[in-house]
């Protein structure tokens, strides 16, 4: 049986409207983080909504073998969680709030949360840096503060595979490094991970695999270092690689990159 998340064959569109995903097969294995990469309007974005069935598609998407549309609701919710770019939460709730709704699928009707959820929740704020931010309004929050906020949210949930759109988006460098950090150590307990990036120095800096896409389909797969290459690049980009160009960054005080 294939560990981690299998999609084949999968279209997608919006609105009946034409195909924005085209036919694209992908693996992401646990234990493993797999970039997905591409100009704008490539279909990343879109691809993540269609796996987790925010947009209407076909094709087969199956985790760990089972087929995942066949799984309960809130059986799927606890084993896929997905991170938007941006939050569509309009109401202030309190970030603390926020992010306990990860744990809505593991609670029984109407049921409050437990201890066991109120640690994962704590541990959850810990860990995305937000723990000083639980009592402040969501609404109030910078875009890059409501990045962190649904990625501890996710987190909450303990789902082993973890869909993110754009993570590093709105954030500054060192956050965005200490997210990167996040993302390994949930690779090292076996987590698979999908994450779409634009940046391709970070692709190279955190992702074992890259799927880059053209036009809602896959135009190549593989190794980030065989697919970061101006081979693969150069056609769908238009741009050349300059090796060792622009700044690097790193922690201070020892911390992991």
């Amino acid at each position: 049986m294939s560990e981690g998340l299998q999609v084949r064959g999968l279209w997608a569109s919006y609105r009946r409207g034409p195909d924005v995903v085209r036919g694209i097969d992908l693996d992401a294995a646990r234990g493993s983080i797999t970039a997905l990469l591409g100009p704008n309007g490539s279909g990343k974005s879109t691809l993540l909504k269609a796996v987790v069935g925010l947009v209407e598609s076909r094709g087969e998407v199956s985790l760990d073998g089972e087929d995942l549309r066949s799984i309960a609701p809130e059986q799927r919710a606890q084993r896929v969680a997905y991170v938007p770019q941006r939050s569509l939460l309009t109401a202030p709730l309190l970030v603390h709030a926020v992010v306990a709704q990860g744990r809505f699928s593991h609670r029984r009707a109407l049921g409050r949360l437990g201890i066991e959820d109120r640690e994962i929740v704590d541990r959850a704020l810990e860990d995305a840096d937000i723990t000083h931010l639980a009592c402040r309004p969501f609404t109030e929050l910078s875009g890059g503060e409501q990045q962190r906020v649904l990625l501890a949210r996710a987190l909450a949930t303990g789902a082993g595979v973890l869909l993110m759109d754009e993570p590093t988006s709105a954030q500054d460098v060192r956050h965005a490094l200490e997210l990167h950090a996040i993302l390994r150590r949930l690779r090292e307990r076996g987590a698979a991970i999908l994450v779409c990036l634009h940046d391709l120095s970070e692709v190279r800096a955190i992702a074992d695999r890259a799927v880059l896409l053209e036009c809602g389909a896959v135009h190549a797969d593989g190794p980030t270092d065989q697919i970061v290459h101006d081979r693969h690049i150069t056609p769908v980009y238009g741009v050349e690689l300059i090796e060792g160009g622009g700044l690097g960054f790193r922690l201070a005080q020892g911390g992991e990159t």
